[in-house]
């Protein structure tokens, strides 16, 4: 095996020769340098030394220099400093810039091999601690993206169980078929249009594909009745906000989706129900959900009437912005083509299988 390689730098030939013999002897491989200068060619143009050994007094560049030097080239190389006796304040000093220790001259070769062996043990055990450090880390990184991905399959796995659900719902309410996936699409790409992070539009997204989950506990007789609803029938049909909210807000990961869905046919002018909220005390995510429901339901066909034009909802979500209609969103919304709308309800409506909570990605594009 090689031995460690020790840089020895003193401009007296004398003294480097019988630092040399004295590192030969222990089985270490001395590199002399007259000085500073030609220290710093050897750690510019060799591979990196385990050690090096300088006097501080040295015509040229001295040893402090070469001190300084050696901690921006090397940093983890350490460095012994060689003085005189009168010398031993500026030795301190140079401990104080990052030397490792420093030896006083004369010195005896039990001295020199003494703390060029604890000099090359603190080298080994800074150089273990780096590669713990770094091993640490990979292995810290490889756990986090474990679990980043196991927490990504457990929200998928979720968010499949709501597409069941939605599904069921659709099933059951034959009149607004598709409806809970369209509806998320538009929410989806108007939430990304106002900027929202991605982790709120995902939670949006849940709120509007579960928006009417409450349905399902409304009796048949009203939820399927072909007719208009009588005035009792209207009170049970509004009470499917709060179910659907009571039905979600049990589940953790559902907690805030389950505000919209309680939310979702509230007015921005205080007038819708169940709690006539306003302004801003409707949460944004059923704002959104506002604007985008009206699209839908407008170029939709009913029993009752055939779908309008995507412009005649424009002029309709134009005309009631300020009322029933946050504005802003509004605002947002009309900057925003109807081509856009065309393109993705034939993408929804090509693909049985479309999840609507692919759309709210930050790479998905609406």
């Amino acid at each position: 095996m090689a031995s460690e390689r020790i840089l020895v730098v003193d401009d007296e030939p004398y003294v480097r020769t019988v630092i040399a013999a004295m590192l030969e002897k222990a089985h270490y491989h001395p590199v002399l340098a007259s000085n500073g200068l030609e220290a710093i060619e050897r750690l510019q143009n060799d591979s990196p030394y385990d050690l090096v050994l300088s006097d501080i007094m040295m015509t040229g560049m001295d040893g402090m220099t070469l001190l300084e030097r050696l901690r921006e080239m090397q940093p983890e190389t350490p460095m012994v400093m060689v003085t005189a006796i009168h010398d031993v304040g500026v030795a301190i000093s140079a401990i104080r810039k990052g030397a490792y220790d420093y030896l006083l001259k004369p010195f005896e070769k039990e001295q020199l091999l003494v703390t060029v062996r604890r000099a090359l043990d603190h080298r080994r055990l800074a150089q273990q601690n780096s590669m713990y450090q770094s091993n640490l880390e990979q292995l810290i990184a490889a756990r986090t993206d474990m679990l980043r991905q196991a927490v990504s399959d457990l929200e998928r796995s979720y968010d499949i169980t709501l597409e069941a659900l939605g599904d069921a719902l659709d099933l059951k309410d034959a009149e607004t078929e598709g409806h809970s996936k369209r509806v998320t699409g538009y929410t989806v790409a108007l939430a990304r249009a106002m900027g929202l992070l991605a982790n709120d539009i995902r939670t949006i997204a849940r709120g509007a594909f579960l928006h009417d989950i409450g349905k399902m506990a409304i009796p048949d007789a009203i939820l399927l009745k072909p007719g208009r609803l009588d005035v009792e029938e209207q009170v049970v049909m509004r009470d499917h906000c709060a179910r659907g909210y009571q039905i979600l807000c049990k589940i953790p990961y559902l907690r805030e989706a389950a505000e919209i869905v309680y939310t979702h046919q509230e007015h921005f002018d205080g007038s819708g129900y169940p709690r006539g909220l306003r302004g801003e005390q409707i949460p944004l995510g059923a704002r959104i959900f506002a604007v985008a429901d009206t699209l839908d339901a407008i170029t939709s066909d009913r029993p009752y009437r055939r779908a309008n034009t995507f412009t005649a909802a424009r002029n309709e979500i134009q005309r009631c912005a300020g009322t029933q209609f946050d504005p802003q969103v509004v605002d947002v919304y009309l900057s925003m083509p109807d081509r856009l709308w065309l393109d993705l309800r034939a993408e929804i409506g090509q693909h049985a299988r479309f999840s609507p909570f692919s759309l709210s990605g930050t790479e998905a594009k609406v």
